[in-house]
């Protein structure tokens, strides 16, 4: 019971959720409906590995078995993420909402896979540049200048564990 008398659902405390194996990170970050003023614009925010899983089963068209394998999730779990996100889709398509991609529980493998993009950090907060080292993702470095996470200039952008 709280201060004031009511009945209070103590909330479990589950296990630690696993990072899941990304390919790619998203090159396009949000999706606007078009004819919708922005001021009253509700978000749906749909994370890494959610779009990761659209990717897998509904773009390459991989068994849920085959996928799960490459995001390092088992099959039940690569099932639930499917579906969770395409209830998110389906709500910012039929309700009119913007659909921003963004966080979640993942490792990125943007590093281990060649990319035409320059290996330069980024700081989103003040536009320093710094050299990308590889083998450390840009998000685990400060900017020096304004203490900010850096990103992968034209690629890596998005932040785990949010």
């Amino acid at each position: 019971m709280n201060s004031r008398g009511v009945m209070v659902k103590k909330r479990r405390v589950g296990r630690p959720t696993n990072r899941r194996c990304i390919q790619d990170l998203p090159k396009v970050t949000c999706f606007r409906p078009d004819g919708v003023y922005p001021e009253g614009l509700e978000s749906v925010l749909l994370t890494v590995d959610e779009l990761e899983t659209i990717r897998l089963a509904d773009k390459e068209c991989l068994y849920h078995a085959d996928a799960a394998v490459l995001m390092n999730v088992s099959r039940p779990t690569f099932g639930r993420i499917l579906e969770a996100a395409h209830k998110k889709v389906a709500e910012a398509i039929v309700d009119g909402k913007q659909l921003c991609i963004q966080g979640g529980v993942f490792s990125s493998l943007c590093d281990s896979v060649p990319t035409a993009r320059p290996d330069i950090c980024v700081c989103p907060g003040c536009g320093h540049e710094l050299p990308h080292k590889k083998g450390e993702p840009c998000r685990e470095t400060s900017c020096s200048q304004c203490g900010v996470s850096l990103k992968r200039k034209g690629g890596c952008i998005s932040e785990t564990d949010t």
